[in-house]
């Protein structure tokens, strides 16, 4: 099992992302894009502390979400609405 206590913001900023499409689109999020070639991309830092964590898999243009990065954005997920309700 990866290790997610401890997470830097630059790792924590591509889950919050994650969390992002989550909320918006009601189901799991098992990767998000890392560069869309617009200009927008994912922290490097937080990508390779993700992947040096084994949390995640990270190719050119996407990020793939290992099993225990899927479950930390649950958790931030539900930590979201906890903290509004």
């Amino acid at each position: 099992m990866a290790d997610v206590k401890g997470l830097s913001d630059h790792a924590l900023s591509i889950l919050a992302f994650a969390a992002y499409h989550r909320l918006v689109s009601g189901e799991r999020v098992t990767s998000v894009v890392r560069k869309d070639g617009n200009g927008h991309e994912a922290d490097p830092k937080g990508v390779e502390e993700l992947t040096e964590r084994g949390l995640a898999e990270a190719g050119e243009t996407e990020i793939n979400l290992g099993q225990d990065a899927q479950e930390a954005v649950e958790t931030l997920v539900e930590a979201l609405r906890g903290a509004v309700r």
